[in-house]
């Protein structure tokens, strides 16, 4: 940081009145620098405004949060995204550390909480919320992904593509929206369906929705 220069801070989450309030929370300590509502906004924000932390919701129109760090890391590998949910499920904090999460909190967890989360994804460190901590860091060290947690058995072109499928984009339109073939979209849904022993497109939605790919 240099010299009184605030952290500066990008807010993701589809919902306005959440993302505002967050903004006031914030503001004494930090800059916020903006304001997403979608994953693929987040992507181009980050890129744009480079700031300090990410704070974003998992569960958000056209990509999910995970998928969103998954992407950006690629560009930019020290990115600092923590993570504000209502997810009390320990396979998504996993999956969310897995990407590179610098952080792990709840949305009814009290406002202190995601400011220390904050806080320590500055300083390098990782903050996972205390309700969830023992779980996930057992959870991490024992077995595969792919056991406890289905999604893990997808790609996150995959993840990307069953998003936009639950979402009730047409293969033309996924095709567009990736820049991708519709053929090559219509073989990951092929690929989907057996990697998770499901039979119609149907089904592929349902799980979406079931394991928070969708915002429903």
């Amino acid at each position: 940081m240099n010299g009184l220069r605030r952290p500066r801070v990008l807010l993701a989450d589809d919902h306005r009145l959440v993302a505002e309030g967050l903004r006031s929370l914030l503001a004494a300590e930090f800059e916020v620098v903006g304001m997403v509502e979608d994953g693929r906004a987040l992507i181009e924000a980050t890129r744009k405004l480079r700031p300090d932390v990410i704070v974003a919701d998992i569960t958000m129109p056209q990509l999910n949060g995970i998928d969103a760090l998954a992407s950006l890391r690629k560009d930019i590998p020290g990115i600092k995204v923590v993570f504000l949910t209502m997810h009390q499920d320990v396979a998504y904090a996993r999956r969310a550390l897995e990407a590179g999460a610098s952080g792990y909190v709840l949305k009814h967890s009290a406002p202190a909480e995601l400011i220390a989360a904050i806080r320590a994804a500055l300083a390098g460190k990782t903050y996972l919320t205390p309700a969830l901590a023992g779980e996930v860091l057992q959870a991490l060290q024992h077995g595969s992904p792919a056991a406890g947690d289905p999604v893990a058995r997808l790609t996150v072109r995959q993840r990307e593509i069953l998003q936009l499928l639950a979402e009730g984009r047409s293969a033309k339109d996924i095709a567009a929206v990736l820049a991708i073939s519709t053929r090559t979209v219509e073989f990951h849904k092929y690929q989907m369906m057996e990697a998770l022993g499901l039979h119609h497109s149907a089904e592929l939605v349902h799980f979406a929705i079931k394991h928070g790919l969708v915002a429903i």
